[in-house]
């Protein structure tokens, strides 16, 4: 997704959708939500065993932030979106184009650990006839 210069960036910049967690909200479910709310996406097939963290700090209105995030990997067969009016763009992109794009270091790792569990179970699958 491309994000707008704004009020938590000096400059636009390329990220991933996410989003806050409701109060009683289960992770996975906020993820889903906030899916469909910047993407307008609601196919979408979560894929077993990949669940990532990161942590990060950024500035609101002159205050320090503290945002926990957690990442999941999901399948659609649906290529067009309707974006949010929080972002100005997006793209579906090969993993060296989409690492090329990312600005933040997390984001790099997350999409590098996500293509590594993919390669491990492309592997998997092909040596189980899954």
């Amino acid at each position: 997704m491309h994000y707008p210069r704004g009020s938590r960036a000096k400059s636009p910049y390329w990220d991933f959708p996410k989003g806050h967690i409701e109060k009683g909200e289960k992770p996975i479910i906020a993820a889903k939500r906030e899916l469909k709310e910047e993407t307008g996406l609601v196919d979408i097939y979560p894929i077993k065993g990949f669940k990532e963290k990161i942590k990060y700090f950024f500035n609101f209105k002159n205050e320090k932030i503290l945002k926990f995030v957690v990442f999941f990997l999901a399948e659609t067969k649906k290529e067009k979106i309707k974006i949010s009016n929080e972002h100005t763009g997006y793209k579906w992109l090969s993993f060296e184009k989409a690492y090329g794009k990312l600005k933040f270091l997390n984001a790099k790792n997350i999409l590098r650990k996500a293509r590594m569990f993919t390669l491990k179970e492309s592997r998997v699958n092909k040596k189980t006839g899954g």
